[in-house]
């Protein structure tokens, strides 16, 4: 397992065989029931959503009858009393609490649109029946209870995660099965990231390749016959499936086989660097299809995007323009030159453009150390640096402002200007230098499909912990799944992901 990724297609007659002949003979069924951490994530986190919403949807009632005057506060109680059990259910109906046990990059910023639905229909509801009942409900109240909802819900929720993330059980015991790039990718992209709460505790293959070198100490477990004994001996919650060259119904059966060790079980796909944020699953008499949307995009969107575009910068020229002025004067104090930095990249169908960044390097600073560190970074199994990010430091050229504009990214703020041209866009690809279109595979000139922009799919993923060749992979996966609603969820969690990269090269 591990040496390769390609797997020979079944055909019909081995499809037949494999479904009438039995399981293989994994031993996987445990003789104990697995021990693993308790209580375990999903508990946790449904526990305090839970008194979040009750939280904000009783704070939602009372501040509806306290704004209106018309608070009696024991016919509140009594309502509140029978009406939150709906509430709580319907909330499950709406799927909101199985969510972040499923996803590991989960978000209230994700759920923002289904709770201002499940508040609006919730709203509706009762104003319905309370009209059945005779009870009477002013207009006002009726605003006052669903802006407050809408408005605390989230933010309840997200206090919540915070503390359900503190909890020792948060912490997931993870095991990842074939050890092959693919497998120490998902692994190395894991370490990177400990705010997923995952704890690698090694690998399952039995023909693992050698580990790479920011996996160094991650151990080999044993081969797959064996996850049983691995799953109640390391207390295992969550497998992930990578690619294996073993055979199709060897691979299904031990698939199959985990579902009895009570454990989180995340499959790889085959081309997997195909599949976009907006993929969509969908099914012929049980076979999975994994549809991925159109390139091309309607007019009506990329004008919409255009106007998103041009009011966003404009207003945030607007706020940030004393903040951007103090820059400038510090940037001018600090060292010889230029204010502003610029550079010819490359945008939407290669256009060349003069890209504009606070300066944050010595003035004629050789770009030959970037082209080398680019090259070494485009192989997956490359090493990142002693900060554990792909980042490359360079304390003889930037200067002293300059590595606080960096950590921040707020050197790029005058990009802002770029959008306004219309060069770039708020949301796209990274601008990219020309140089670095030599090192492109076929599928990364995909980027070019659209404008590049100030933030994006791979700045909000990884940012500084993904190699180049990663970084290339998640631009032309945006490039190929733009949509309207993908730009508003990367632009909300641009700042998460900002004040996570300062922590991190901190």
């Amino acid at each position: 397992m591990g040496r390769g990724f390609e797997v020979p297609p079944m055909s019909a007659s081995e499809h037949a065989r494999a479904a009438a002949s039995p399981r293989p003979t994994l031993s996987l069924r445990p003789a104990t029931k697995p021990r693993g951490v308790a209580p375990r994530r999903g508990s946790i986190i449904k526990r305090w959503l839970l008194i979040a919403d009750l939280a904000a949807l009783a704070t939602a009632s009372l501040t509806a009858g306290l704004a209106t005057g018309t608070a009696d506060f024991g016919r509140i109680a009594v309502l509140l009393a029978t009406s939150l059990p709906v509430w709580l259910m319907a909330a499950r109906l709406f799927g909101l609490y199985d969510t972040d046990d499923k996803h590991l990059d989960y978000s209230t910023i994700d759920e923002i649109g289904p709770l201002i639905l499940f508040v609006s229909a919730g709203t509706w509801v009762g104003v319905v029946v309370a009209w059945m009942l005779g009870l009477e409900w002013s207009m006002s109240s009726v605003v006052t209870f669903w802006t407050v909802a809408v408005i605390l819900l989230p933010i309840t929720r997200a206090v919540a995660r915070t503390f359900a993330r503190r909890a020792a059980g948060y912490v997931q015991n993870m095991l990842i099965v074939g050890a092959g790039d693919v497998g120490q990718l998902v692994g190395r992209k894991l370490r990177q990231h400990p705010e997923l709460g995952i704890r690698l505790v090694g690998f399952v293959d039995s023909d693992p390749k050698s580990m790479r070198a920011d996996l160094d100490g991650v151990p080999v477990l044993g081969t797959p016959g064996q996850i049983a004994s691995l799953v109640e001996e390391h207390g295992i919650q969550r497998i992930v499936v990578s690619f294996s060259n073993d055979r199709h119904e060897e691979m299904l059966g031990l698939v199959h086989g985990m579902r009895d060790l009570d454990v989180q079980v995340d499959l790889v796909p085959r081309l997997f660097e195909a599949v976009g944020p907006v993929a969509a699953i969908h099914d012929v008499e049980g076979l999975k299809l994994l549809t991925l949307p159109p390139v091309r995009s309607s007019q009506t969107a990329r004008l919409a995007k255009r106007g998103m575009d041009i009011a966003g910068a404009s207003l945030l020229l607007v706020l940030l323009a004393p903040f951007m002025g103090w820059i400038a004067w510090r940037i001018r104090r600090d060292s010889p030159g230029p204010i502003l930095y610029r550079q010819v990249r490359l945008g939407q169908a290669m256009q060349p453009f003069s890209v504009l960044k606070f300066r944050t390097m010595v003035v004629d600073a050789d770009d030959a150390p970037h082209r080398r560190y680019v090259e070494s970074i485009m192989d997956l199994r490359a090493a990142p640096t002693s900060s554990n990010l792909y980042k490359l430091d360079r304390p003889d050229a930037v200067t002293k402002v300059g590595h606080a504009l960096r950590r921040t990214s707020v050197d790029e703020l005058p990009q802002l200007f770029n959008v306004l041209r219309g060069d770039m866009s708020l949301v796209g690809p990274r601008p990219c230098i020309s140089y670095e279109t030599a090192m492109f595979e076929a599928h990364h000139f995909d980027r070019f499909l659209v404008p590049a922009g100030m933030t994006g799919l791979w700045q909000v993923s990884a940012r500084a912990s993904a190699t180049f060749r990663e970084a290339l992979d998640l631009d032309a996966a945006y490039a190929r799944n733009w949509s309207l609603g993908l730009d508003l969820r990367l632009l909300a969690r641009t700042p998460i992901a900002v004040i996570r990269g300062r922590r991190a090269t901190s």
